[in-house]
């Protein structure tokens, strides 16, 4: 993609491998004193952005291929790039990216001559062409991915019948399965697995990594697990709490080791970008340590589609109104595989702790409505419906107190495709993912050499149930401020002020003191 936005200023230099911009980052540091009073010190920061202009030649390989997301995403790719139309009940129906914050969303660049300026989110910097993604992956399921996509019943027939040709030829490698991880339920699918030790089966994905990248020519690959949810892992001394103790643990086959950590261990040690969009603790500490060693990106957990998405709206506005949220009671049913997993109690326990701590930043933000320790009520629950297949129904209650002990409940009924909403998120998580990879930043005036992003991925929480963030650092569910964090930063990088909406020109009659 070329660049669609020139920035004219001295603070911007341009060169044909790279943008390089100034940029003044301002934080405030605040201290308390023994009688409750507060000290802030704006502190400011001058730091060069270098982004590098050439995108790659970029591929993805997706662990669960054949599953209801692995189809429909492949879908939503080949669709596109063949710019596919068809017939439904309700008129022609056109290939589109609704949904997808890179592709269909916008950002304000400024003021104009006669109103504010808005552009594609994917004009800020040269992102990659979703048309240009090269696509592969695993699934313990050996289905070819049209007879997947069939059977996922999530796309209307006349598009199906267009990508049939398309997609038959297209079949899985050979995927991990632990029955221990996930419900026993899946057993009859696992027909496509890859046998042998642990260790083994790492260097057969290490292998499927480097075989792709060859074959066809890529300078990045991004695995990301759109797979059955798992088990949570246990975090055990000697086993998978360092690096060396995990990559040990996997060469004696030991049995806590779980397939979508075995699958961040391959990426990390082929210098690949690894995202995990299912609730699981994939990222032991041993994997954490792993990517920075091998300086790779990691980031999840958890797709943020629709109930929860929802949730860290609703919940921001009400404690930002100064309304306490005392009770939340969310509830779904769905049909799809995905359900049939989780209606397994491990598994589900890993979806309960990744959709239930939405709230806290919220809660813990604000000390007028809620004492240290105290959050509202809330309870998770999912049911396992065969008939309503990827059409989700999530149903929600929220109970606030309100002034003088009165009471506010609303109750929310939202049905969503499930697979429809995961697929453009997936290709966002994607697209940002390989754009913070060609980002470096450092002090200015200082000898210091550019660095890139921290290898969690914690820009990227906007896409993610439960964000995974660096360690001590503070994590941010509410979802304006996920966004606006990634607008601030693509703005950053062509030295432009962070959006605030102050919008002070329009509050403020400047022109009567000129």
């Amino acid at each position: 993609m070329a660049l669609k936005i020139r920035v004219e200023s001295p603070k911007v230099k341009y060169t044909e491998d790279y943008i390089e911009a100034q940029y003044e980052y301002q934080t405030t540091n605040v201290t308390e004193d023994n009688s409750g009073n507060y000290t802030v010190t704006p502190v400011t920061t001058n730091l060069l952005i270098r982004t590098q202009l050439k995108v790659p030649k970029l591929g993805l390989m997706l662990v669960g291929w054949g599953g209801n997301n692995g189809t429909t995403i492949t879908a939503a790719l080949l669709a596109n790039k063949l710019r596919l139309t068809w017939e439904t009940k309700n008129g022609i129906q056109k290939a589109n990216w609704y949904g997808s914050l890179t592709q269909a969303s916008t950002i304000r660049l400024g003021k104009g001559n006669k109103e504010e300026v808005y552009v594609p989110m994917s004009w800020m910097l040269p992102m990659v062409n979703p048309d240009d993604i090269e696509i592969d992956g695993w699934d313990i399921s050996n289905m070819n991915l049209a007879d997947a996509m069939q059977r996922a019943e999530v796309l209307d027939i006349n598009l199906q019948k267009q990508l049939v040709p398309h997609m038959v030829h297209m079949k899985p490698k050979k995927s991990i399965y632990y029955p221990d991880f996930i419900a026993s339920n899946q057993e009859k699918r696992a027909n496509n697995i890859i046998y042998g030790t642990k260790f083994e089966q790492l260097e057969q994905l290490r292998k499927d990594i480097a075989e792709f990248k060859t074959t066809k020519n890529l300078d990045q690959v991004i695995i990301l697990w759109t797979a059955n949810t798992e088990r949570f892992s246990e975090i055990i001394p000697g086993v998978n709490d360092t690096a060396e103790n995990l990559l040990n643990a996997i060469n004696e086959g030991h049995s806590e080791i779980s397939p979508s950590t075995v699958f961040a261990v391959a990426a990390a040690l082929e210098g690949c970008t690894y995202i995990n969009g299912s609730p699981q603790n994939t990222f032991v500490p041993g994997a954490m340590e792993l990517a920075e060693q091998h300086k790779t990106f990691i980031s999840g957990d958890d797709f943020k589609s629709g109930q929860t998405k929802l949730k860290s709206v609703l919940v921001d506005f009400l404690v930002s109104a100064g309304i306490k949220p005392v009770s939340i009671v969310s509830y779904n049913h769905l049909g799809n595989n995905d359900g049939y997993n989780l209606s397994a109690p491990q598994q589900f326990r890993s979806k309960e702790i990744s959709k239930s701590n939405v709230v806290d930043d919220m809660v813990q933000s604000n000390k007028i409505l809620y004492q240290p320790g105290e959050k509202p009520d809330h309870c998770v629950v999912i049911k396992y419906v065969p008939y309503v297949g990827d059409s989700k129904r999530a149903m929600d209650e929220y109970t606030s107190e309100i002034l003088l002990g009165g009471h506010n409940t609303i109750v929310i009924h939202n049905t969503c495709e499930d697979s429809l909403l995961a697929s453009p998120i997936i290709l966002d998580l994607v697209l940002l993912a390989e754009i913070c990879s060609r980002i470096t930043f450092k002090v200015a005036n200082t000898k210091n050499e550019f660095t890139g992003f921290h290898s969690v991925l914690s820009i990227l929480s906007y896409l993610c149930k439960a964000p995974l963030v660096p360690q001590g650092t503070p994590i941010v569910n509410a979802l304006f401020r996920q966004r606006s964090a990634i607008e601030n930063i693509l703005r950053a990088c062509l030295a432009l002020p962070p959006e605030n909406n102050i919008l002070l020109e329009h509050k403020v009659n400047f022109k009567n003191q000129v």
